[in-house]
């Protein structure tokens, strides 16, 4: 059953190429904005920050946590997210939470009790994919293990599992409904937390191959 959760709550996700925002009271969006990631020569997803939070009476002051979506997905997108969660977290001293980018898929879908094998484009013909089971009263887990699969064999994948295939992308309204699972998780450690990118980015691949070691941190 779904708690109240108290104050506002900022909510980012950026894990594909269609971001979004939105503002919470309670378990309530009382704003919300969809931005586009690529293809744009500035920035987006912080002036939909600015344009949602500026709707309140108070502003940034009356928020009260925030909560970014975690990945897995495009590594440039979820670095901006996660930035600009991190920093706001810190010039303000709140708290700052993540989930699974794969939960708010089936959270934004609206499915119900159930197993589902989640998906979210990897490129190179291959998808991130979580099992996801929905509780019977409606709960998602937070947190899920990811694994990168073949698109084709998704299908296969979800029939050995007992799942339907969900192929989608998440959105920051699944929030709404998985808050107060997300809130009783706990907050990250702001100064360590970076979302789970599912791999390494591209660039980092080729530095590697090309230098034949890791990457240093």
């Amino acid at each position: 059953m779904t708690r109240s959760i108290a104050g506002y709550t900022l909510a980012l996700e950026a894990s594909t190429y269609a971001g979004s925002v939105a503002v919470l009271s309670s378990n309530e969006v009382v704003s919300s904005s969809d931005v586009e990631m690529r293809g744009r020569d500035q920035e987006r997803l912080m002036p939909a920050v600015a344009e949602c939070v500026g709707r309140l009476p108070e502003g940034m002051a009356a928020i009260q946590r925030v909560v970014c979506g975690a990945g897995p997905g495009s590594f440039t997108s979820l670095r901006i997210a996660a930035s600009i969660a991190k920093g706001i977290c810190h010039a303000r001293g709140i708290p700052l939470f993540a989930v699974s980018s794969l939960a708010l898929v089936i959270a934004s879908a609206g499915k119900e009790r159930g197993r589902y094998l989640v998906a979210l484009d990897a490129m190179r013909g291959e998808s991130f994919a979580a099992l996801i089971d929905v509780a019977e009263d409606g709960t998602i887990p937070v947190a899920v293990p990811i694994r990168i699969v073949s698109r084709t064999a998704l299908a296969e994948e979800a029939a050995r599992a007992g799942a339907e295939v969900v192929d989608g992308a998440p959105h920051v309204a699944g929030v709404a409904r998985m808050l107060d699972s997300i809130v009783s998780s706990g907050p990250v450690d702001l100064a360590a937390w970076e979302p789970d990118y599912g791999r390494a980015a591209e660039a980092q691949v080729k530095w590697e191959a090309a230098h034949g070691r890791p990457l240093p941190k």
